[in-house]
């Protein structure tokens, strides 16, 4: 036993601590010594552990006997109790800790010095509870076989039996031998979960597969309205998401909270996962209850991996949240200005793909899959050099706006990029990221952009820029043309 907080010996006296030391070593012979000294066997320091409770938890036999043999009081509980997975199981007596280490022999030496075999800790853990977490199966066999009465679905104060607590932290065998014990299989905790949910939640891949083998309910739904589904994809285990799915849970179940399995896993960012559930044919448009899309959501946070995900794959962009916003907007009043851009550029693809539906290859002339991201390819780099020096050098201040108008840049779009403001000359800023969009939109198409940019600036008026600029745009690679009807 390795727990620091219970081994500090605050409140013991000097030969009390040596005690507990020598009681935790199986330093029988110092044991002796102090006990013939008559140390009190059971001081307890300052979280209530006496030695006892040390040589029981550390399977130290003789040590234990020796405590037995003078007046150590066989079911005194601490206050602490063994340490576990971020939190501490409450008031475990010796019993309770030879049970929660594997301690067989020691187990059944305490319960023949008249130890009370029904106890439970502060946390309603019993003898059952304690093995089948830890998965000590010979534990679990001497409890089911040789004590009487144990109720083999007892709850603990969370309202979970044995096999749950095995399920909960992937143990294997342990389950295994309560089934074959006739556990009741569908018993839901105090929070509505079966075992199914926690082996998912915290991604026990042999447990599930074990679970869904026996057949508990798939679409089981606990408190929440959470499904095993979605406890996987909260939990963020992608190996268990493939599982449920190829077992036939429903991808597009909705909590309470009118959350998808996609919803959960966009809140934890967690890009392989939101690309499994996508692949899995999630509805990318599911609304929850404050009426927020997948895309509302990364949207919000600036997960720009996922959120370029969810618009390659195809979001409807026009869906607006409880607060009326779409997630362009929502994006902008965050000011996640990439995000804005990427989702300008989306909304612009769309509509291009929308009257070019022989083009829907999703690979831009370079041969590379789409993106939305911003561009830093060596073959646009020269055009982009031109662009920067359009928009912070010649262009005025409403002039970009119009320009953005000229190409079907839409009040919204325009909207959304004017809400980044930096200064008097947000207007160059403004007008280059337009521009760059813009360039994503043209190359995506196949168009030539040195031509496509000369006809936007006569278009408003700047011919003469238009043909000051017309070498050094030419001079940009021009992408190859992928649909003649562009």
């Amino acid at each position: 036993m390795q727990e620091d907080l219970a081994w500090e010996t605050d409140g013991l006296l000097p030969l009390e601590r040596q005690l507990h030391e020598a009681a935790r070593q199986n330093n029988v012979s110092r044991m002796q010594e102090l006990i013939g000294r008559r140390v009190n066997t059971r001081a307890r320091n300052h979280v209530g552990r006496v030695a006892l409770h040390w040589a029981a938890g550390a399977g130290h036999e003789q040590a234990v006997r020796l405590l037995l043999e003078h007046e150590a009081a066989v079911d005194e509980e601490d206050a602490v109790g063994a340490l576990t997975e971020a939190r501490l199981c409450f008031g475990m007596n010796a019993l309770l800790l030879s049970a929660w280490f594997g301690h067989l022999r020691i187990l059944q030496i305490l319960v023949n010095s008249g130890a009370k075999i029904h106890c439970k800790s502060k946390d309603g853990l019993t003898l059952l509870h304690c093995a089948a977490q830890k998965g000590h199966v010979p534990v679990l066999a001497f409890i089911m076989e040789d004590l009487e009465d144990v109720a083999l679905d007892h709850v603990d104060k969370l309202g979970r039996t044995a096999f749950h607590r095995a399920a909960e932290h992937g143990q294997l065998d342990a389950l295994d031998f309560l089934v074959g014990s006739g556990c009741d299989h569908s018993v839901k905790d105090k929070e509505g979960n079966t075992a199914l949910h926690l082996a998912a939640g915290r991604g026990h891949m042999a447990v599930l597969q074990r679970l869904v083998d026996i057949g508990l309910d798939l679409e089981e739904q606990n408190a929440e309205g959470l499904t095993a589904l979605h406890a996987a994809a909260g939990g963020t285990h992608p190996h268990c998401v493939r599982l449920l799915l190829r077992a036939g849970s429903t991808v597009n179940a909705l909590t309470q909270q009118g959350a998808s399995p996609l919803h959960l896993a966009v809140m934890h960012n967690f890009p392989a996962l939101v690309q499994l559930l996508i692949n899995s044919d999630s509805d990318l448009n599911a609304m929850d209850n404050r009426q927020q899309t997948p895309l509302h959501l990364a949207a919000e946070h600036a997960w720009q991996d996922i959120a370029e995900m969810l618009l390659i794959a195809g979001v409807d962009l026009n869906l607006r949240d409880k607060q009326g916003k779409t997630a362009l907007a929502v994006a902008a009043r965050s000011n996640h200005v990439s995000l804005v851009d990427m989702i300008i550029k989306a909304d612009r693809f769309y509509k291009w793909e929308k009257d070019h539906l022989s083009c829907r290859d999703l690979s831009d002339p370079s041969g590379k899959s789409l993106s939305f991201k911003q561009d830093h390819r060596q073959e646009t780099q020269q055009l982009r050099s031109v662009l920067w020096r359009l928009a912070s050098r010649h262009l005025q201040p409403r002039e970009w706006k119009k320009l953005a108008y000229s190409w079907d840049f839409t009040e919204a779009h325009v909207y959304a990029i004017e809400q980044q403001w930096t200064g008097t000359r947000s207007y160059q800023e403004h007008g280059h990221r337009m521009l760059l969009i813009w360039l994503h939109g043209v190359s995506t198409a196949g168009e030539n952009p040195s031509k496509a940019l000369f006809e936007g600036l006569v278009t408003i008026g700047r011919r003469d820029l238009a043909e000051n600029i017309r070498k050094k745009a030419n001079a940009a690679p021009s992408a190859p043309r992928r649909c003649t009807a562009m």
